[in-house]
């Protein structure tokens, strides 16, 4: 164990309910899982736990194909923290850890680290090296040394398709923003702190929230300027976004500017989210900074109308 040791440091001497997963995203089919593992957990009066994985195994095992992702660790963590499971352990992802079989994986990772009594997972889930861990011999392995197995169906967006990490991917890429948030269950969302810029909107009425920039591995939607809602220490509010360039004043470095509305502060340093809720335009150059303000004016005509009947979002941060 000592090239993947798990330092649990919980609680589980009388054993748990458990689920593992990489959960990119936490969309409604994770939710579904996670609902059922703490009402699972508590009839059996024992701790439920999550265990999840950091980097992505693809970043491992196949960094080629390694997604870029829906939610960053703390992204995840945050959201974890809102399903009422007791335990969330991040496991570091290694070559090691990827090597084992499947069955080595559930005797000393599962039983020996977590003190396993029943795992719930999904329909299509797998583990162990090359994914061999499929639900026939969790199924085996959980008859052969005693703890349950509950295999969860899928869960269908309205539309009647599954929901799916890779699903929700490609409406983030796409900038379908009402599909992906009918798969999350929630706006998507980036998380970020506030930084300094160069204030440059002051001098047109519209100072912006900068946003430090995100991992690289962070899914990010198309460039364009979008109604938001920003969770700030002091509450939600609205506001529009510009992702992208500035090519107006010359400046082609990608950016995540917010102006907040309603609200102004000195949010240097704060740990904010904005939750991504319409697309408004692409973003293009215009003849100046007149044409860019009168421009901003509609904008936020616009993005307050959307606003104004969308949902609120909780504050997960």
């Amino acid at each position: 164990m000592t090239a993947y040791a798990i330092d649990v440091g919980l609680p589980l001497a009388d054993g748990a309910v458990i689920t593992v997963g990489t959960f990119d995203g936490v969309h409604r089919g994770h939710q579904d899982v996670l609902a059922t593992l703490v009402r699972h957990a508590e009839a059996r009066g024992l701790p439920s736990v999550v265990i999840t994985f950091d980097p992505h195994p693809l970043e491992v095992v196949n960094p080629a194909a390694a997604p870029p992702l829906l939610t960053l660790t703390e992204e995840k963590l945050a959201i974890f923290a809102q399903t009422g499971v007791s335990y969330v352990a991040v496991v570091p992802f290694t070559p090691a850890l990827a090597a084992l079989e499947a069955e080595q994986f559930v005797d000393e990772v599962l039983l020996g680290r977590f003190s396993m009594r029943e795992l719930l997972v999904g329909h299509d889930h797998g583990f162990g090296r090359g994914r061999m861990g499929d639900i026939e011999v969790l199924r085996q392995l959980g008859r052969s040394r005693s703890f349950q197995v509950t295999v969860l169906p899928p869960v269908h967006a309205p539309d009647g398709h599954a929901i799916s990490s890779t699903a929700i991917r490609r409406s983030v890429a796409g900038g379908d923003l009402a599909r992906a948030a009918l798969g999350l269950g929630r706006p998507y969302s980036i998380s970020g702190t506030v930084e300094r810029g160069d204030q440059r909107g002051r001098t047109i009425g519209y100072p912006t929230l900068n946003l430090s920039p995100p991992s690289p591995r962070k899914l990010l939607p198309p460039d364009g300027v979008y109604a938001v809602r920003v969770q700030l220490p002091e509450g939600q509010f609205g506001g529009m976004l510009n992702l992208g360039p500035r090519p107006t004043v010359g400046d082609h470095q990608r950016r995540i500017e917010t102006h907040v509305f309603d609200a102004g502060a000195d949010w240097y340093g704060a740990r904010v989210r904005l939750d991504f809720i319409a697309r408004l335009r692409g973003t293009r150059p215009f003849a100046g900074l007149e044409a860019l303000k009168t421009q901003l004016a509609e904008d936020e005509m616009q993005a307050r109308l959307i606003l104004a009947t969308a949902q609120p979002t909780p504050s997960l941060s």
